[in-house]
């Protein structure tokens, strides 16, 4: 294993003040997206290949941004974190190659495929598997490994404990969040944005569908959730007080959320992060005031806690109240008069706060709150003053007082909240790290003096970097008068680094003889060795970078033509009910995706029997405590629908004899990453739902069509997490440990805002899938699959009876014979269903364009 390092602080900018911001409080990297323009970006929306596209830089001003970067000692991470259709492959090309000329320092990259292609364009630049890989376990790291990364960015659900059982198993550098908002959602695993607005999270469109309420119906009757409808939002993480831990385990980079957030979340947040890191470094304790953790609180927050990273409490993770920024508690209403509101204070206010009187959208479906800036305290029908006012602490009931028609006191209630989402004091504390004109933060170097009379006298600086310049002056060393050069002077005259980007750290001195230098003269060499050091470090790397799309696409494969013989149908079961279903029916293979592994062996032989092929589902997520489950699936003498990157790498290195099919959350969505995929011993492939039909039809095309196992018929898992619902609100339990497993039992499912309901089942790990309510259909382009040479196709269950099942299959066995057309096979399944069916993803615009515009063909 690696030798334990200081590990870095990692900042978000999505702009110049933030990029400041995080500078001046002691970043170590920072990371970003780069907007190339709508011309030349080669998507649609014209964004870059950046999970936030909304904010970022031109990359015209990238090679000016890095070199001041660098003169500061900072690194440089951009962001290419979204999955890549084979229609952008060019233009992903061509800016991974100007991404690595302007001296970026790594490429923070989702989609496998592209990172090969990164690592292949320019070997000298590191490649970082980004969080949306869904790496939650060693093998998850070995497996971005292999495809050119140096360092992974783990999921934010594993606790410390799994972040040192990844750390204790692989060399790989390892990065993980410490402070901002949390997904619901596996990060690359989210598909409500996809399914519900057409916009996937995974193209940098996510539309927050988990920050909306829902209703919770508990088999099939409404449950009252009283002031948590907003079940799938979770809190913000904040690990302050887990960096002394994450710094022993040895974790590479501590990575703080916020591309959104503005310059003084990210100055705050990187100046607690920066001391608490220096602090753990050398061995002293954590010395974060509560004023300070008060700030981190205040300048956003949607309940501060460090979550999944302390240990799994699903009752904690989600509180549901609401889903936006509150700020700090500052108190709770206790009554309303004729011009305010009565607050029991548990922190002191002030006039010129921002307050918010909470009431839980469930008395305000419409999500307006009361609140407004505060005008005044009032105590016993008389305004405080000025001094009054400085001695206001917690405690005591006071009226607040707000300007004209601010507040209707008639939508406040006793027992209310109350928050201070504004601080206008906030602004001043940070100030200092905003508006210096000289450097803030500065940087150790080290000093080496060399003075011999009668030679030129010569200073060398060396930054943590181990860059090194050494100026000489032309005049040589004269002999002292009076005082002789020593250490003690040097010290003082090259320790002035003011307005420089760095301090004196150690200094060595090597004189001979009795030297005088003038004062001016030795200020004269200082400055110029810390000018040509910062010039030096400013530097852009040189670096091999050479286009190779075109040579990896000609070592590709070519597929064949489409193939002979008929078509199949694979059926995806949950249920012994539905499987009893399924057999009858006769389908080509059954897949069993069942909640508990004890039903799997039986199910298993149930299938052999009747003569079918069957194959069992492995968990999207496997963490390093859930790696035996692999010994388990192969024990089952089937084949495996991988799921999981980390199962799909622990296998192919094991040899395993099973015969393996790739699900749809590997997340391949080109032909570079599903080729790769394939070639690790998957016999086919399902693509990700982040594909339209017509570009499955694109993919099937240069991979060939026997390569695919598209899903015809299923239930779009829109939202895959660690927090469970079934343990948050039918137990009071905060782990399977001691929730009493209700997802054994009942069946749950979540009402949106129009209506729809949505199943929710859980896994084998406890973590839940929902899905989306109405099953997603193909039947209108089964017929340009069948042509691009693809001839099997899954059919998916949730929630369906066995008759729906039965049903289902028949439906597409006609369909695919010929004997049903697609419209007919769309109205029947519509009125099968109880809540009709969807085109969903496979949705194919108008204006997408032909097979003509697929560059790679």
């Amino acid at each position: 294993m690696a030798a334990v390092r200081k590990p870095e602080v990692m900042s978000p900018v999505g702009g110049e003040a933030q990029l400041r911001a995080a500078v001046e409080a002691g970043a170590d990297a920072v990371f970003f997206g780069v907007n190339p323009g709508r011309a030349a970006a080669g998507r649609a929306d014209g964004a870059g290949f950046h999970a936030r596209a909304k904010v970022g830089f031109e990359l015209e001003a990238l090679p000016d941004i890095m070199r001041g970067l660098h003169a500061r000692g900072v690194q440089g991470f951009v962001t290419f974190n979204v999955l890549v259709f084979d229609r952008e492959l060019r233009q992903a090309e061509r800016q991974l190659m100007a991404l690595a000329q302007a001296g970026v320092d790594a490429l923070i990259v989702q989609d496998h495929g592209v990172a090969r292609l990164a690592h292949e364009i320019c070997p000298d630049l590191p490649i970082h598997g980004s969080t949306q890989m869904s790496i939650t376990s060693a093998e998850g790291a070995e497996l971005a490994r292999r495809f050119g990364a140096s360092r992974v960015v783990l999921g934010r659900e594993l606790s410390l404990r799994d972040i040192e059982r990844i750390k204790n198993a692989t060399d790989i550098e390892l990065e993980t969040f410490v402070h901002g908002a949390l997904c619901v959602s596996y990060s690359g695993q989210c598909f409500s944005s996809e399914a519900w607005g057409g916009r996937s999270a995974n193209r940098g469109q996510c539309a927050q569908a988990c920050r909306l309420p829902y209703e919770l119906f508990v088999d099939g009757a409404h449950r009252d959730l009283g002031d948590a409808r907003y079940l799938l939002s979770p809190g913000d993480l904040y690990a302050l007080h887990q960096v002394p831990d994450l710094v022993r385990i040895g974790v590479d980079c501590l990575k703080i959320e916020g591309r959104y957030k503005d310059a003084e979340f990210v100055a705050l947040t990187t100046a607690a992060y920066r001391r608490a890191v220096d602090e753990a470094w050398a061995g002293r304790p954590l010395s974060v005031s509560a004023q300070e953790e008060r700030d981190l609180e205040q300048v956003y927050s949607r309940g501060l806690a460090p979550h999944f990273m302390a240990g799994t409490n699903h009752q904690t993770v989600v509180r549901g109240r609401a889903p936006r920024h509150r700020g700090v508690r500052v108190g709770t209403v206790r009554g309303v008069t004729e011009r305010g509101v009565l607050v029991e204070l548990s922190e002191p206010v002030k006039p010129g706060d921002g307050l918010v009187f909470d009431p839980a959208n469930w008395r305000a479906p419409e999500g307006r709150e009361e609140g407004g800036f505060l005008y005044g305290l009032w105590q016993g029908g008389q305004p405080l003053d000025e001094g009054a006012l400085q001695a206001v602490r917690s405690g005591g009931v006071f009226e607040l007082r707000f300007g004209r028609g601010a507040v209707d006191p008639t939508r406040v209630r006793p027992g209310d909240p109350v928050w201070r989402t504004h601080d206008p004091t906030l602004a001043a504390r940070v100030k200092p790290l905003l508006d210096a004109a000289d450097p803030v933060h500065t940087r150790p170097v080290d000093a080496h003096f060399v003075g011999h009379v009668g030679e030129p006298p010569a200073l060398t600086l060396t930054d943590e970097h181990r860059v090194s310049v050494t100026v000489t002056l032309s005049e040589p060393l004269s002999g002292a008068r009076n005082r002789a050069l020593d250490e003690a002077g040097l010290r003082e005259q090259l320790g002035k680094l003011g307005g420089t980007p760095f301090h004196l750290g150690a200094l060595s001195v090597d004189l001979r003889g009795a030297g005088f230098l003038p004062v001016s003269a030795l200020n004269a060499l200082r400055r110029e060795a810390a000018a040509a050091l910062t010039e030096r470090r400013a530097q852009a790397p040189d670096r091999r970078v050479a286009p190779r799309l075109d040579d990896t696409l000609r070592t590709l494969a070519r597929p064949d033509g489409p193939p002979a013989g008929e078509p199949r149908l694979h059926v995806l079961v949950r249920t012994p009910e539905q499987l009893g279903a399924a057999l009858e029916a006769r389908p080509d293979s059954v897949t069993l995706d069942y909640l508990e592994l004890y039903g799997l062996k039986p199910s298993v032989e149930r299938v052999k029997a009747a003569g079918l092929p069957v194959r069992v589902a492995s968990p999207r997520i496997l963490k390093p405590t859930e790696q035996n489950l692999q010994k388990f699936l192969l024990s089952l003498d089937a084949g495996i629908l991988v799921r999981s990157g980390g199962l799909l790498e622990g296998l192919h290195s094991a040899g395993a004899p099973a015969e393996l099919t790739g699900d749809f959350s590997l997340n391949a969505a080109n032909v570079l990453t599903t080729r790769a995929l394939l070639d690790l011993g998957l016999s086919r492939l399902t693509p990700t739902y982040d594909l339209n039909a017509q570009q499955i039809t694109e993919l099937a095309l240069l991979v060939g069509g026997a390569a695919l196992e598209p899903v015809a018929y299923g239930h779009l898992p829109v939202f895959h997490t660690e927090h469970c619902v079934f343990c948050r609100f039918l137990s009071e339990g905060t782990d399977y440990t001691n929730c009493g497993h209700p997802c054994e039992s009942h069946r749950v499912a979540l009402r949106d805002e129009r209506g729809r309901v949505h199943p929710v089942m859980a896994d084998v790990g406890c973590r839940n899938t929902v899905f989306e309510g109405r099953p997603q259909v193909a039947g209108e382009h089964l017929r340009a699959w069948r042509a691009a040479g693809i001839r099997d196709f899954r059919l998916e269950f949730v929630h369906e009876t066995p008759e729906q099942v039965a049903d289902v299959i028949r439906l597409h066995r006609a369909h695919l014979r010929g004997t049903l057309s697609a419209a007919e096979l769309q109205d029947a399944l519509d009125a099968l269903i109880d809540q009709g069916v969807t085109e969903g993803s496979l949705f194919v615009p108008h204006d997408f364009g032909t097979l003509d515009a697929l560059p790679v063909l």
